[in-house]
């Protein structure tokens, strides 16, 4: 970003500093930009009422005492598998839950950790793409917005973007149904055939106080108020809603609500509701600067002209029904190196999009591309946050969580490679 700005100022760096301090500042003045910083910080005061509440706990000692049902070697990977994708609020929170609750329930069943690690991780950060009522979805929104505005289309396209480009996450989807795949039919390959399950007491402790209301109130109001904005400000039609104001609308309501329940129901003070509030907001600050970056690179990357640029070496010599897979593939590589997909949605997404408009690419199958490989790189990437979290969470080796989920990722990401390949012939 420094860098780009530096070319544009004639390599003049106090004035390149000047110049981004005040694009900087300028971003506060976009009203959409403004809706999406504070949607993703109450987010995450969201998330810290929720485990400050005891929500979590109450989740877990309810499952654990309705877990005869699923008291298998199957039923506790299901077990996971369900959780990770009911608990899309945040990748981490859901690596987090899903391992925490059902590694008593594997470890009593015989199934080793790795297996679990790899259903923690699978259903972690491709659910939330999948699932973007989220931070990603902030995220993922405000980059496609920036990315529009940039080629003078309307910004309130960018919902419907995102939405038809969810469509085209292949990977993602992929994934989770060959971890579905894997679950019920114990298909174990490569390194996964050899993990061995840790001896343990066959016990489950619980607790006394257990409802899954709790813990699922403030993430039902989350998704049926967001649906309702876009409802209301597209006058109708929910494709046409403004999606960073619905966002907005759906947080501020979802805390005032989760306040009202979780007092009368007396799982918080008020003073504690606040601090977890405060607390909450801190620990997405870095979120915050990533987006607040990001939207400068994209406007950045514009004014270098890096779409024309790449397109004019592009055309002739790649054929146009490949960049998609390419796309997929610098994504993908992009991703595993950095081990974040957030910051490789910064930087490609931007690009990808801007490539789209220049050689008249379908916008939807390049945003999948994108979200693909942004996913499948920080899936198999060992330095990757949801990676070492779902090692952690389960109990797992980490090195050998990575080295049992290689297989099963690279299969998602070849059924991935060929599907862009065919949906690049048929729509570009």
């Amino acid at each position: 970003m420094f860098l780009g700005k530096l070319v544009l100022n004639d390599y003049d760096v106090l004035g390149t500093f000047i110049k981004l301090s005040d694009d900087f500042i300028a971003l506060f003045a976009e009203g959409w930009i403004a809706k999406t910083i504070i949607f993703a910080l109450l987010v995450g005061s969201i998330i810290k009422i929720i485990t400050k509440s005891g929500s979590i706990d109450s989740f877990i000692t309810y499952i654990s005492r309705h877990s005869k049902s699923i008291d298998s070697p199957k039923g506790a990977l299901m077990l996971a598998y369900i959780l990770g994708i009911v608990i899309f609020i945040e990748s981490s929170i859901t690596s987090l839950v899903a391992g925490t609750v059902a590694k008593p329930l594997c470890d009593k069943n015989g199934v080793s950790r790795e297996k679990l690690a790899f259903v923690c991780d699978s259903t972690s950060a491709p659910i939330c793409s999948l699932i973007p009522i989220n931070a990603w979805g902030a995220l993922l929104l405000g980059l496609i917005s920036t990315a529009l505005i940039a080629h003078s289309a309307s910004q309130a396209d960018a919902l419907r973007y995102l939405l038809e480009g969810i469509l085209f996450n292949f990977y993602s989807i992929l994934v989770v149904a060959i971890v579905f795949i894997f679950i019920v039919f114990d298909i174990n390959i490569g390194p996964m055939k050899y993990t061995i399950p840790v001896p343990t007491d066959d016990s489950i402790e619980t607790g006394s106080d257990s409802s899954l209301m709790d813990m699922l109130f403030p993430i039902l109001m989350l998704i049926v108020v967001v649906f309702v904005a876009m409802f209301y400000t597209g006058k109708g039609d929910i494709f046409q809603g403004s999606g960073s104001t619905s966002v907005f609308y759906s947080v501020l309501v979802t805390l005032v609500a989760s306040y009202i329940y979780y007092r009368v129901k007396g799982k918080i003070t008020h003073k504690a509701f606040f601090e977890s509030f405060y607390e909450g907001i801190a620990d997405m600050i870095p979120i915050a600067i990533i987006l607040l970056l990001a939207f400068l690179i994209g406007n950045t990357i514009k004014d270098l002209g890096t779409a024309t640029y790449l397109s004019s070496l592009l055309e002739g010599n790649i054929p146009p029904f490949l960049l998609p897979f390419l796309i997929f593939l610098t994504a993908s590589l992009t991703a595993f190196a950095t081990g974040t997909s957030w910051g490789t949605f910064s930087i490609m997404m931007p690009i990808a999009i801007s490539l789209a408009f220049t050689m008249d690419l379908h916008i939807p199958l390049v945003i999948g591309a994108v979200i693909s490989g942004g996913v499948f790189g920080d899936h198999v990437s060992p330095i990757s946050d949801t990676t070492i979290i779902s090692s952690m969470a389960s109990g797992s080796d980490h090195i050998s969580h990575v080295t049992t989920q290689i297989p099963y990722a690279l299969i998602g990401a070849g059924i991935a490679s060929v599907l862009f390949i065919i949906f690049g012939l048929i729509l570009v």
